[in-house]
């Protein structure tokens, strides 16, 4: 059973990575996706540069690693649970709690319109404290698409 300061720190993580993810994309997206060049290597640029200025805290809780690309249709971040271990984590209920906030997110940002346009899949994996896998969620174009 679940203490009441295990679920409020849960909550405190979900809306940092939420908040971080959100202010993240939208600041690469006008950066790099506003202009004419090749999609892929502006996707590319924009993990370059947000990993020179990582790791990056989002807020007490969440810690930006890095980015990566693997093609011009997915866009990678890479998140660390800093206060958590997989062992606290049901993986099956963040994803369930992080995956239509992420897509309300990507699917309504004015910010994200371009990535929206591009049809790019925003991947976003999590780790934990100690650099264990814990999850990865994508929000693909189907997704934030849809009504």
């Amino acid at each position: 059973m679940k203490t009441e300061e295990q679920t409020t720190t849960k909550q405190k993580v979900i809306k940092g990575i939420t908040f971080g993810i959100s202010f993240i994309v939208a600041y690469f997206a006008v950066q790099y996706l506003f202009f004419d060049a090749n999609l892929e290597d502006k996707l590319k640029d924009a993990a370059q540069e947000l990993n020179e200025i990582s790791p990056q805290q989002i807020d007490e809780d969440t810690r930006l690693d890095s980015a990566s690309t693997v093609s011009d249709k997915i866009f990678k971040y890479h998140y660390t649970l800093l206060n958590l271990e997989k062992s606290e984590i049901n993986s099956e209920e963040f994803n369930n709690y992080m995956k239509p906030n992420l897509t309300k997110s990507v699917k309504t940002s004015s910010d994200l319109k371009e990535f929206r346009k591009h049809k790019i899949t925003m991947s976003y994996n999590y780790f934990d404290k100690n650099g264990e896998f814990i999850t990865n969620i994508d929000v693909t174009p189907a997704m934030y698409e849809g009504e």
